[in-house]
């Protein structure tokens, strides 16, 4: 990086450093897209799963799956600026569907390995031994080997104009879990099928629950269910 981090822990407060919108932009860009990733904590991780209209299956991690309402039930993610080839997102626009396959420890590696830049014609799954299958619902492949998939249907989509990105939203029309992680409120102990989460661009992360708490209410202290 041009800017020395004993410079940003200078200025900070003790046993700190504090860094600047200023001292950011100054990063190179590896460091800098490093630094700014890790930021927004631990991250779903997820391997979206698309097919093109020729029928070639793709496959790419994404660490932006967020929710976004549940009536209807919609889900969203954030896709990088298109002045480069995205296999994921052309083919969203042309079929219209794509899949939400939860990543877990078992295939972690394998999921990592989809972000390497391969050719349109050349299929995520194969190169990186992972299964494609898919139901008559969804025109779009799920990965075999994942244990919580959700197939969407894509409707809509929101350029963010500061740098380009595309933020995509899908409806819900599917769910594949196993039996035993749905409880009688709602709740998808997503832990149990062991499902991780990432930070930064490549770190993964197994996960333990604290608790789950009451829903909060003025004046009342929240109790662990």
């Amino acid at each position: 990086m041009r800017l020395s981090v004993a410079v940003c822990r200078k200025e900070g407060l003790p046993e700190n450093m504090k860094i600047t919108n200023e001292n950011i932009l100054q990063f190179e860009k590896l460091f800098r897209t490093n630094f700014v990733n890790s930021l927004s904590g631990f991250k779903s991780a997820n391997l979206i799963g698309t097919i093109s209209k020729e029928g070639k299956t793709n496959l790419a991690i994404f660490s932006s799956v967020i929710h976004v309402g549940a009536n209807p039930p919609l889900i969203g993610m954030l896709v990088r600026p298109a002045s480069v080839p995205r296999h994921t997102y052309e083919n969203i626009k042309d079929t219209g569907y794509f899949t939400i396959n939860h990543i877990n420890k078992e295939i972690y590696k394998q999921a990592h390995q989809t972000s390497a830049r391969y050719d349109k014609d050349v299929s995520e799954f194969d190169e990186c031994e992972l299964t494609p299958e898919f139901t008559n619902t969804i025109k779009a492949p799920y990965v075999k080997e994942s244990n919580i998939k959700i197939g969407c249907r894509f409707v809509e989509e929101h350029l963010i104009k500061t740098n380009d990105t595309i933020f995509i939203v899908g409806e819900i029309l599917e769910v594949i879990i196993p039996d035993d992680v749905l409880t009688n409120d709602g709740y998808v102990d997503i832990e149990k099928p062991g499902t991780i989460a990432i930070s930064g661009l490549d770190s993964y992360h197994e996960t333990k629950r604290i608790a789950r708490l009451t829903y909060a209410k003025p004046r009342t202290k929240a109790k662990e269910l």
